[in-house]
């Protein structure tokens, strides 16, 4: 299809996310072996898998990552850094933490910002990358936009849309707002609910450079069919 970036180039947006209760160690390994063979940006895993990935990915190009106080956002500042840089301690190179949706919608804003530059500033110091969640299905556009001036102001690497186990993901209307309000050294991540070749393409003619999918397999396949026709 005419426009569509060749599928190394996908390849190396996808973050292959493992993040179901339900998932066994085997099942995580076996994943991670699948991502290096496809080439994805990196992996993310449930913190108690984190040694198992890292292990899984050495030697490869595939970013190891895990999840600080996921789904929700809602530990304490101290708890989130503990989090946080224990799994920076065990080889994370990238971490989701979710922003507290809670202290958002309270107009907490000095603690949501405090919260962030502390995080950010302790991946720095790993050489890590950090990723906020926003969680937008909760955030008007208002707080959307606070959001990514506090993003911004704690330099973090990548703002992201959604957990994928809240009741919303990404919407093309989000993708446009963050994008205006995040600066062009920020990325940005559809965090939930690219199912298709279409959908890929779409969210990253809207300024993503991340794509979060819990089937890469699948969705690459689809990335290839068309050329294949």
């Amino acid at each position: 299809m005419e426009g569509a970036a060749p599928l190394p180039d996908l390849a190396g947006l996808l973050d292959y996310t493992l993040l179901r209760p339900d998932l066994t160690e085997a099942q995580v390994v076996d994943a991670c072996a699948s991502a290096r063979g496809m080439g994805a940006a990196s992996v993310t895993v449930r913190p108690c898998d984190i040694d198992a990935a890292v292990r899984a990915l050495g030697g490869s190009s595939v970013a190891p990552g895990s999840v600080v106080s996921f789904p929700h956002g809602d530990a304490t500042t101290a708890t989130k850094l503990y989090e946080l840089r224990e799994l920076l301690r065990r080889g994370a190179r990238e971490l989701d933490a979710v922003l507290n949706v809670s202290r958002m919608l309270s107009r907490q804003f000095q603690y949501v910002e405090s919260e962030i530059q502390q995080m950010a500033d302790s991946c720095r110091k790993e050489g890590a990358r950090l990723k906020v969640i926003f969680e937008n299905c909760y955030l008007s556009d208002e707080l959307k936009i606070v959001a990514c001036r506090i993003c911004s102001r704690a330099e973090v690497h990548f703002v992201s849309t959604s957990t994928h186990f809240s009741p919303g993901g990404y919407t093309p209307d989000d993708l446009r707002l963050l994008r205006k309000y995040l600066p062009e050294d920020i990325a940005l991540k559809a965090g939930s609910g690219v199912r298709t070749a279409e959908m890929a393409r779409e969210v990253m003619a809207l300024g993503c450079t991340r794509i979060a999918t819990t089937h890469p397999a699948q969705l690459l396949e689809a990335w290839r069919a068309p050329a294949a026709g």
